[in-house]
């Protein structure tokens, strides 16, 4: 069986999905990728064989060496969404996790940060709700980091 090899990456609603030959499934901390031999969904393997890193998001596209395309999906991933009685009490929630460094999602009434007891007891402290779910994880890249990459471990 030949390894199909993706060669470019190209961002969601820029590459013809009709041309969809499989999906790759990955959590966060896999879409942050220049070179990898993964397996796709459909069970297929595939060199990931990118010029540089780049963070895949859901729904960007490979482009494969032979034709055809690859879709990426964000797995879901134990997350705490996180969320305040107060648009201002969510903000300030934001800069206690901004001060410690942790990957973030912001959503439009809530903070997404991975699953970690410790964050989630100091939330709760400072009268946060948490609430631990499985959902896809895309945190901010920050200022320094256009691409989306952080560099958290």
């Amino acid at each position: 069986m030949q390894v199909k090899r993706a060669i470019a990456r190209a961002a969601a609603g820029t590459w013809p999905v009709d041309e969809t030959a499989d999906c790759l499934t990955l959590v966060y901390d896999d879409r942050h990728r220049r070179r990898i031999t993964l397996t796709t969904d459909g069970g297929a393997d595939l060199l990931l064989d990118l010029a540089e890193a780049v963070t895949l998001a859901d729904g960007d596209g490979l482009r494969l060496d032979g034709g055809g395309w690859v879709r990426i999906a964000a797995a879901d991933e134990p997350v705490i969404d996180v969320t305040a009685p107060t648009p201002q009490a969510l903000l300030r929630l934001a800069w206690h996790l901004g001060n410690r460094h942790t990957p973030a999602q912001i959503l439009a009434d809530r903070i997404r940060i991975r699953d970690d007891h410790v964050l989630a007891d100091m939330l709760r402290g400072l009268g946060a709700a948490v609430r631990r779910v499985k959902a896809p994880f895309a945190p901010e890249g920050g200022a320094y980091a256009p691409s989306g990459h952080d560099h958290a471990p």
